[in-house]
Parts: structure tokens; C-alpha cells; sequence
């Protein structure tokens, strides 16, 4: 977790509000496993039911001139979610979870709720790995990054609110 990246801070706030246990992972410690270095996640989440999520958080800003719901993440994070659902193991499963900025007031059913935090609204919308992995396409090849298309990730995003309180 990065302390000065207000979406994740958003995030933090966000499970704090609601009493779900989570560990923030340091980012400045790189794991290592043989001889590569996997990209970091952000937060292993406990969910009240058992569940435990590895969890990646996507800051997108929405409203103004972004008016689009943004899913791209890049290429190594898929791999690095990958990775880490293999170490962890079973019972653990990743998930992307995109932190929206929702930069102005945007009445829109993609969401149940919204998050105040620190003078700004945010929406929450998680989407599995696997899901991910399913629907995704590359989207720049030099900047590696891959993206969902709209109408797919509209099929597969849950909202962060219904993930932690009715499971997979």
C-alpha cells in the first residue's frame, strides 16, 4: 500500500468504516521468488464469512472529461495476482478492486454506495482474477497494459459492498 496515494488511503478508509479485518502490505518490500521479482498487492482482506481476498487497488478518476468506467491494469499485475493466489494458496483469491474518484456528482446504477473520504467520493467495483483473465485485451502494447471491454465488465464488476457481505 502506498500512504500517499489517496485512493488506496480511500480504500483503507473504507474497510476501517466497515470493520472488515485487513493487513496493508508494504510496497517498499519486494518479494522475490525464484530469482524474479513479483509485482506487490495491496491489502489481504479477511472477509467476515472466511473468505480471504488478495487484493489489488486501481485508482481511476470518473466524471469531467473521464467519463468512462477505466478497468486497464497492466500486464504484470495480472501476472503478479496470478502468482500470489498460487502462493497463498487455497482459500486465498485475488481480485482487482478499482477505486473510483467520482470527481463530480454522477447519479449511475453501477454502484450501491459511495465512500467519503477525505473531501472526495469514491466508488468501489471489484472484478476476480479469473474473470479478468478471462475477458481481458491488450490495450497498449508498449505500455503493456490490458483493458476490458465495457459491456464485459459491466457482465463481471461486483460491487465492493455485495463482494464483502454475499461472497464469489
Amino acid at each position: 500500500m502506498k500512504r500517499h496515494v489517496h485512493y488506496e488511503v480511500a480504500f483503507e478508509d473504507y474497510l476501517r468504516s466497515r470493520g472488515v479485518p485487513y493487513v496493508a502490505v508494504d510496497e517498499a518490500r519486494k518479494a522475490v521468488f525464484v530469482g524474479t521479482e513479483v509485482k506487490s498487492f495491496d491489502f489481504l482482506v479477511y472477509v467476515p464469512d472466511g473468505r480471504k481476498l488478495i487484493v489489488d487497488v486501481k485508482g481511476r478518476k470518473f466524471g469531467g472529461s473521464s467519463r468512462r468506467w477505466k478497468c486497464w491494469v497492466g500486464q504484470e499485475d495480472v501476472d503478479g495476482m496470478t502468482e500470489w493466489e498460487k502462493v497463498f494458496g487455497e482459500g486465498y483469491r485475488a481480485v482487482f478492486v478499482f477505486a473510483y474518484w467520482l470527481a463530480e456528482p454522477t447519479p449511475t446504477p453501477l454502484f450501491d454506495s459511495m465512500h467519503h473520504h477525505g473531501g472526495r467520493d469514491y466508488a468501489f467495483l471489484a472484478v476476480w482474477l479469473n474473470d479478468y483473465k478471462a475477458g481481458m485485451k491488450l490495450l497498449n502494447k508498449s505500455w503493456n497494459t490490458v483493458n476490458l471491454p465495457s459491456d464485459y465488465f459491466k457482465k463481471v464488476f461486483v460491487p465492493l459492498d455485495r463482494l464483502l457481505e454475499t461472497g464469489p
